[in-house]
C-alpha cells in the first residue's frame, strides 16, 4: 500500500464512476466551456449571498455526479469535501443536504486531489463502498475573505490570480465503468518565505516541485510515463517558476506534457484574470470536466494531477506570517 515515503499505491484500483462540474459565467466564457455539466450565466446564481451561491455550486455538482454514477444519496458511504471559506462552510452546508456521513477537509486549493486521495484510500482499504469527493470555490467569496470585497474595486497586480467560480465532484467506488485511481502522493509543507497574498503562484510552486519529485522517487516513474502532468493553480507566474526549478533539479518537462489548470481554465490573453485561475474549484473543474473526458476519449492513457494550495489565512497574513505551500498528486489512468 505505502510505496516509498509519501505515496499510497492502490492495488484494488478504485474507479471514478461519476464526475461532474458546475461553473460560473467567467469559466463558461473560457476555452473549456463545452466540458462542464452546467454553466451559470450569473455570479450570484440567483441566491441572496455569494456564500449561498457557492454552496449551491457544490450541491449541484454533487447531484450531477451521483446521477451519472447511478448512486443514490442514501447509498453513499461517505462524502469527503472542502472549500476555502472559514470553517469550510460551503462544503458543510452542502453536506447537510447530501445527508451522507461527512469528512470535512481543508488543503486550500489542493483540496481537490486531497479529497480524491482520501476517497480512493477509503475505497481501496474496504472502509467504504462509495465515496463522494467534491470541492468548490467562488470568486466573490474568496475575494471578500482573503483580499478585498469585489464591490471595493481594488486594483490587483499582474501576479494576482482569479479565483474560479465552480465546483467539481466525483464518486469513487470499488468497481464500475470509468477511469481508475492508481496512486496518490501526499505532499508536505514547503515554505520559502513568500508573504504576498497577491503572488500565491510563487508561494506554491516549490511545493508542487517537491511533490512531483517525491512521486517520481517513490514510484520509480519519469515524466515520460505520463501523457500529461498538470499542476493545480500556479498560473503564469508559478508555472514558470516550477518549470525552472524542475530544470535546475534535472527533471525538465516540455510544454506538451507539463501544464497548469490555472492556465487551462481561462484564456489568459483575452479574459481579465490577471495571472490565471486559482481556488479549490480550479483543479476540480479542469480535472473532473476537461481531463477526465480526454481520458475517456482515448487522448490520454495516464495523467498526474498535482493540486497546489496556499495555506494562509487573513489572520496569518495580518500577523506577517509567510505562506506555507502544499501539493498533493493523484495518478489517474484510463480504464483498459
Amino acid at each position: 500500500m505505502l510505496r516509498g515515503k509519501q505515496t499510497w499505491w492502490f492495488e484494488k484500483r478504485p474507479v471514478i464512476i461519476g464526475a461532474a462540474t458546475v461553473v460560473g459565467p467567467d469559466e463558461g466564457d473560457g476555452p473549456l466551456a463545452a466540458d462542464y455539466d452546467l454553466v451559470h450565466p450569473e455570479l450570484d446564481l440567483q441566491q441572496k449571498s455569494w456564500e449561498k451561491a457557492e454552496r449551491l455550486l457544490m450541491e449541484q455538482a454533487s447531484d450531477f455526479a451521483l446521477k451519472k454514477a447511478g448512486v443514490d444519496k442514501q447509498e453513499l458511504s461517505f462524502y469527503v469535501g472542502g472549500d476555502l471559506m472559514n470553517q469550510i462552510i460551503s462544503s458543510t452546508f452542502a453536506a447537510r443536504s447530501i445527508g451522507a456521513p461527512y469528512i470535512g477537509m481543508f488543503g486550500a486549493c489542493s483540496t481537490s486531489m486531497e479529497s480524491l486521495a482520501i476517497a480512493s484510500l477509503m475505497v481501496n482499504s474496504g472502509a467504504a463502498n462509495s465515496v463522494l469527493a467534491g470541492v468548490c470555490s467562488h470568486n466573490c467569496t474568496a475575494e471578500k475573505q482573503f483580499r478585498y470585497p469585489t464591490e471595493y474595486g481594488s486594483q490587483k497586480p499582474p501576479t494576482a490570480q482569479y479565483t474560479v467560480t465552480g465546483a467539481g465532484a466525483v464518486v469513487v467506488a470499488p468497481e464500475g465503468k470509468g477511469p481508475v485511481v492508481e496512486c496518490a502522493t501526499i505532499g508536505k509543507i514547503v515554505d520559502l518565505g513568500i508573504k504576498d497574498p497577491f503572488n500565491m503562484g510563487a508561494a506554491m510552486a516549490p511545493a508542487a516541485v517537491d511533490t512531483i519529485q517525491t512521486h517520481f522517487n517513490d514510484t520509480g516513474r519519469e515524466p515520460k510515463d505520463y501523457d500529461l502532468i498538470v499542476t493545480g493553480d500556479l498560473a503564469t507566474v508559478g508555472h514558470g517558476i516550477a518549470k525552472d526549478l524542475l530544470v535546475r533539479d534535472g527533471v525538465p518537462m516540455n510544454d506538451t506534457v507539463f501544464t497548469d489548470c490555472g492556465l487551462l481554465v481561462y484564456d489568459v490573453a483575452r479574459q481579465k484574470v490577471q495571472a490565471g485561475g486559482s481556488g479549490c474549484g480550479c483543479s476540480a473543474v479542469v480535472t473532473y470536466g476537461h481531463l477526465l473526458k480526454r481520458l475517456e476519449q482515448g487522448e490520454f492513457r495516464r495523467i498526474l494531477v498535482v493540486a497546489t494550495g496556499a495555506l494562509l489565512s487573513p489572520l496569518s497574513f495580518q500577523q506577517g506570517e509567510s505562506i506555507p505551500g502544499i501539493a498533493h498528486a493523484v495518478a489517474i489512468e484510463r480504464a483498459q
